[in-house]
C-alpha cells in the first residue's frame, strides 16, 4: 500500500514539475506572444485603445508558472483516482479565471491554449504511468 502511495506521489510530482520545461518549450516552439502590445503597435488610434489597458511589455497571463503546477497535479490526481469527468472541471475553472485576461489581449487566447494543451497532455500522460505501475503492482 505504501508503495502504491509513494507511486501515486511520485506521478504527481512528474505531471507537476515535469510539466513545467515540457509547456515552456511548446510555448517557445509556437512562437506565441509573450508580452502585451501597446495600442499603437497594434495598429489602435489611442484615442480608441482599450480604458485600464496595461503598459506596454507587461507579461501576458501573469501567474502560469504556479497555476499550471497546480493544474498539472490536479489532472494527474484525477487521472490516479480514476476520474477522468473531473478534467472538465479543472479546464472549466482555469478558463474562467483566466477570462478577463484572455478577452482582453491579444495573443492572450493564443498562448492560453496552447500552453494548457501541452500542460495537460503532459499531465495526463504522467497521470496514466503512475495508475499503469500501481495497476500494475495491484
Amino acid at each position: 500500500m505504501a508503495l502504491m502511495i509513494l507511486l501515486g506521489a511520485l506521478s504527481v510530482a512528474l505531471a507537476s514539475i515535469g510539466g513545467w520545461p515540457v509547456t515552456a518549450l511548446v510555448l517557445r516552439a509556437s512562437k506565441s506572444p509573450t508580452h502585451v502590445r501597446s495600442a499603437d503597435e497594434r495598429g489602435i488610434p489611442l484615442l480608441e485603445a482599450p480604458s485600464g489597458e496595461p503598459r506596454a511589455g507587461a507579461e501576458l497571463l501573469r501567474g502560469g508558472l504556479w497555476i499550471g503546477l497546480l493544474e498539472r497535479a490536479a489532472v494527474a490526481g484525477c487521472v490516479l483516482a480514476g476520474r477522468p469527468e473531473l478534467l472538465a472541471l479543472v479546464i472549466a475553472l482555469k478558463g474562467l479565471g483566466r477570462y478577463p485576461e484572455l478577452k482582453a489581449h491579444e495573443g492572450a487566447a493564443e498562448r492560453f491554449l496552447v500552453g494548457t494543451f501541452a500542460s495537460i497532455l503532459w499531465a495526463v500522460l504522467a497521470g496514466l504511468l503512475g495508475w499503469a505501475a500501481i495497476a500494475f503492482l495491484a
